[in-house]
């Protein structure tokens, strides 16, 4: 199972890689205790934009050796059917370092427009390595202020959490950005806080990112 998954997720990009992308986005964070670095694309695959491609990818890495045991890595392909500039369902096979494989139901709702991105994304899954089903929710925002046609001002938030069983916590966190972009160059600070395991192991991270939108 675990190959076919792989094999599965490495076709899904090199399919999107052939597409026009409509939306690339990469952010690179470096904290006083970790680094981070994350991309996100979306692809339509047919004419009528009602599916798409939707891939993530991140790694994590602790600067500290006592703490390099959550340092993660992560891809994940989602197709998506979007029934209407709101909302969007789909399957997702993801992988990632700490936890393996596991395959997804996503529905996504989004509201946007220039100043304004709001999407929550509630999700369930089965995982490989544990043999057991958990829950998960990701919500996310985005604010921008315009100062003039080459400057804006941004504030961003990423948030998640998972739940084994759908009952035991295993992760969390909550990344906040904030910052300004000169054009479409995002410089700013960020906090991340993390929590681990059931008995959330609590970490925390104060650092600059750089985002570009492609």
């Amino acid at each position: 199972m675990k190959k076919i998954a792989l094999i599965t997720s490495f076709l899904t990009i090199g399919f999107a890689n052939y597409l026009q992308a409509q939306f690339t986005q990469a952010e690179l964070f470096s904290g006083f205790d970790k680094t981070d670095f994350i991309v996100y694309s979306s692809y339509t695959i047919n004419k009528s934009e009602t599916l798409s491609i939707n891939t993530l990818a991140f790694f994590q890495k602790y600067r500290d050796e006592e703490n390099q045991v959550f340092d993660e890595a992560g891809l994940q392909p989602t197709v998506f059917w979007n029934i209407n500039a709101n909302v969007s369902i789909g399957p997702s096979l993801y992988y990632n370092s700490f936890s393996g494989y596991s395959e997804r139901l996503s529905a996504k709702f989004t509201v946007k427009n220039s100043r304004v991105l709001f999407v929550i994304i509630p999700t369930v899954a089965y995982s490989e390595q544990k043999g057991a089903s958990y829950a998960e929710m990701f919500a996310q925002f985005q604010l921008n202020k315009p100062i003039n046609k080459k400057v804006s001002l941004w504030l961003n938030g990423q948030f998640l959490t998972v739940w084994d069983e759908f009952k035991t916590h295993s992760r969390s966190f909550q990344q906040l950005r904030s910052g300004v972009s000169v054009n479409g160059h995002q410089l700013g600070i960020g906090l991340d806080l993390d929590q681990y395991g059931p008995n959330p192991i609590k970490k925390s991270s104060f650092g600059l990112y750089y985002r570009k939108t492609l």
